[in-house]
């Protein structure tokens, strides 16, 4: 029984003890970020991390955060070129800058993403990019430079640029020193997270999704229709976040709502780990148990120089496909229709990769031509070319490709099929973007929603596989 009682006396000490510290180490100020609810709350789950860092998934008590769902006010972030979007947009794309010993690539990164994004896309999106460097001379000299190259999309109030004052931020002395990092290497990634959590604070109420790059990157072209894409797929699925590169804080995609809990974590801990690190431990705090990742990654690092002293940082990520993907690999598939075909041998025509076509005189709405491949597979780009190549006659003015997936091994269809595009022109050439551990493709499936009296040619059905 004595020892028992000893045993007792050792684990509560070891629990209760860095509580105390924990909390009287971070005591903040009066400006406090959290209550002192939150903080004991989290310190409690620290304090077993420390324990038993192998069940942070059983941190119950720190969904109570999840019940503060307002931005914090006491933060004097403010804007320094733009206005706030009058309607709630889709998407806000976040970006933190400050300045590097070897220059920024800031613009570089901003010209990209409007690059890679067509006028219809534009519009369900706005850019918010925090300045988070002190140096009046650089803020000055960035306004003016982004003001110059980007002003249609300032005026459309489609890119904020915000700052966020020295005083709002927590104490950048005498931090703890993890990872056997430098002191001035705490400092700057200790800062980081609160130049991320500054930003994800001002974009609360922005729109539904929040996607997190960094100022350094290069996009994919399309990369706002992938998202959205993605996001309607994933709709009733539950997730924390979605990852679209496999970099540090690059592509990382949050429910809108969940920013005011993930800022109060990154403030609470901002000195313990780098962003990504802390991203990690959010995750799993609110059970998602792996990373969702998909590929291809819609997200390149260009930069060379890190924003830490200017180091060497030529990091790229391989699932980044870019435009260098090579011609199409269709494999063996067979071709099945409603279109009223008698030469089977004519309708693989579509799916050929010669100059060969398919044509028919009459497609009625409704009617399908579906690719099933022999074996299922991991498709990452599609492209549909219908109509003439040189008048632009016989062409889907009214249609969509939709991929297909299978489940009860169904010969000449699937069971589940979902929505890759709409044809424009005729025409769809997507990326499409698949889980590590995703079901692979079986069907693609050319859908007609309008009827073409005057006949219908499809030129190819090109797919790119892994």
């Amino acid at each position: 029984m004595r020892d028992f009682l000893w045993k007792l006396i050792i684990i509560a000490t070891a629990v209760v003890l860095p509580i105390y510290y924990f909390i009287d180490e971070n005591p903040f100020d009066t400006a406090s970020f959290l209550s002192l609810k939150e903080k004991e709350m989290v310190a409690w789950q620290r304090a077993r991390m420390q324990i038993n860092p192998g069940r942070t998934n059983h941190m119950k008590t720190f969904k109570d955060m999840q019940k503060n769902s307002e931005p914090l006010e006491n933060v004097n972030s403010h804007i320094l070129l733009g206005a706030s979007p009058t309607v709630k947009k889709l998407l806000t794309i976040g970006i933190s800058s400050v300045q590097r010993p070897q220059g920024s690539y800031l613009l570089d990164t901003l010209q990209s993403l409007f690059f890679a994004s067509s006028l219809s896309e534009q519009k369900y999106f706005t850019v918010l990019v925090h300045l988070a460097d002190p140096d009046p001379n650089w803020l000055d000299q960035m306004i003016s430079n982004i003001s110059t190259l980007f002003q249609p999309y300032v005026q459309a109030r489609q890119l904020v640029v915000i700052n966020t004052p020295l005083k709002s931020y927590l104490p950048l002395k005498n931090l703890k020193k993890n990872f056997n990092d430098t002191p001035t290497h705490v400092t700057f990634r200790s800062k980081q997270n609160m130049d991320y959590a500054f930003l994800m604070n001002f974009a609360t109420n922005y729109s539904d999704y929040f996607l997190m790059i960094e100022d350094d990157v290069k996009c994919a072209p399309g990369f706002v229709s992938q998202i959205a894409t993605i996001l309607s797929a994933w709709e009733r699925k539950a997730w924390v976040t979605l990852e679209f590169s496999r970099l540090g804080f690059i592509g990382k995609l949050f429910h809108a709502r969940d920013l005011p809990c993930f800022v109060r974590f990154l403030l609470l801990f901002y000195q313990e780990m780098p962003c990504d690190y802390l991203l990690s431990h959010f995750r799993d705090l609110l059970m998602q148990k792996k990373p969702i990742q998909f590929f291809p990654s819609l997200f390149q690092h260009m930069g060379n120089y890190s924003s830490f002293e200017g180091q060497l940082n030529s990091l790229t990520d391989k699932e980044f496909e870019g435009n260098n993907i090579g011609p199409p690999g269709n494999p063996a598939a067979t071709i099945h229709t409603s279109l009223n075909v008698t030469n089977a041998s004519v309708l693989m025509n579509a799916y050929s990769l010669d100059k060969n076509f398919f044509y028919i005189k009459e497609a009625k709405a409704g009617s399908h031509l579906t690719v099933v491949l022999d074996i299922p597979a991991t498709v990452f780009r599609v492209q549909v070319l219908t109509g003439s190549e040189l008048k632009e006659e016989n062409q889907v003015k009214e249609g969509q490709v939709e991929l297909g997936y299978d489940s009860t091994n169904r010969i000449n269809d699937c069971d589940d099929y979902i929505l890759l595009g709409l044809l424009v022109n005729g025409i769809l050439d997507k990326q499409v973007l698949s889980e590590e551990s995703g079901k692979k493709v079986k069907c693609v499936r050319l859908l007609v929603t309008a009827a073409l009296p005057s006949g219908l040619i499809v030129r190819h059905i090109n797919l790119w596989i892994k």
